[in-house]
């Protein structure tokens, strides 16, 4: 049965009907802002806390505890992709993530695997479960994924960069490999986003946090027809709102 929650301004929002106020939630997952997340992460590394769901469900409802946001934002990150797709995925401090041996061939390509999401990535999914557990309806939970392109930037240059200039190499250099690279990462997207609203999320929100990066003839062939795709074949029909973040 599903649970009726509490305070649904998010979600009236979402689908334009008329609210009282502005719902307010905080995208930067969980609240590294607040002393009682810190508190947290000084015990655990990024890593460990991600995959463990009662960790999860600490820092995610933080914010709902501690400043009565609108919305929760499922603490996660999007590198969870690339790992499971066999990827070697390392947290660096001060650098951010950085995945071993970019893929930048069709040889690397061809060796990523598309995971079975509810095994390789089951415990972010326990970690919903746990999560709307501790919610109890209050709030919705809002998951979350990296779009394709994004992921692409990341998976192709092996880490954060002002330019991205492998990715971008690739992407003119070789557009068919990239498109085959896009369209692997698109359906490993898709069948996670599935599984996250199979296991509670109330709605979704695609980052495209490097979409700024390209022209607006690049953007709308490497960024926004696989997000639009997505939509289209198979998260459209899921009967949650969809958000999609681009970074300019």
């Amino acid at each position: 049965m599903e649970t009726q929650i509490e305070n649904d301004l998010f979600l009236r929002a979402c689908r334009r009907e008329p609210v009282p106020r502005t719902p307010v939630w905080i995208m930067r997952q969980a609240g590294r802002y607040l002393p009682e997340y810190r508190s947290v992460r000084e015990q655990y590394d990024f890593l460990t806390m991600v995959r463990t769901p009662e960790i999860v469900a600490d820092v995610t409802v933080q914010p709902v505890e501690i400043i009565n946001v609108d919305a929760a934002v499922l603490f996660s990150d999007i590198m969870v992709i690339p790992e499971a797709m066999g990827m070697s995925l390392e947290m660096v401090e001060g650098r951010g993530p950085v995945l071993h041996d970019p893929v930048r061939t069709a040889a690397s390509v061809d060796a990523l695997r598309r995971p079975d999401v509810y095994d390789s990535l089951g415990y972010v999914l326990d970690g919903i479960r746990a999560t709307k557990e501790r919610l109890r309806g209050r709030v919705p939970l809002i998951g979350f994924s990296g779009s394709p392109w994004t992921l692409f930037a990341y998976m192709v240059e092996g880490s954060g960069s002002k330019d991205f200039r492998h990715a971008k190499a690739l992407a003119w250099s070789d557009p068919g490999l990239a498109k085959r690279l896009l369209d692997e990462i698109a359906a490993v997207v898709c069948d996670y986003l599935v599984a996250q609203v199979e296991a509670g999320v109330d709605a979704i929100q695609i980052f495209d946090t490097w979409g700024g990066l390209l022209s607006p003839a690049d953007y709308r062939r490497l960024s926004l027809e696989p997000v639009r795709q997505m939509i289209e074949s198979r998260l459209g029909s899921l009967g949650v709102p969809i958000i999609v973040l681009s970074k300019w």
